[in-house]
């Protein structure tokens, strides 16, 4: 399992704003996700099939109740690119579910496979 801080609204693809600060926000979300993946898998014996579909359950527990959680999945492209880049696979392989339970702070988001 991967555990991240719930995601901002800055990763969102509809966010607003110069894109070479949300390029720079994406790129931060990447690497944590890559290092916390590469972390979770230390002792680990998950090892990924060759090809197919990689079912991935995601459980958002925001910080608070003033988020859309229709809105939840949009910002999890960085992270999932992340996870997919330590995992040396093709994103495009993962089957998403989510899981949306109910606000606790500081918030966070937990990437099973």
């Amino acid at each position: 399992m991967v555990t991240l801080p719930f995601p901002p609204s800055s990763l969102s693809g509809h966010a607003k704003g110069h894109w070479r600060t949300k390029a720079a926000e994406t790129k931060k979300w990447r690497a944590w996700a890559h290092a916390a993946t590469i972390g979770a898998r230390q002792g680990s014996a998950y090892q990924c099939a060759d090809a197919g579909d990689i079912p991935v359950t995601i459980r958002f527990t925001p910080p608070n109740r003033r988020s859309d959680r229709a809105n939840f999945p949009n910002r999890l492209k960085p992270i999932l690119d992340g996870i997919a880049d330590a995992l040396g696979v093709n994103d495009r392989r993962f089957l998403p579910s989510y899981q949306f339970c109910e606000p606790e702070a500081p918030g966070k988001v937990e990437i099973v496979l």
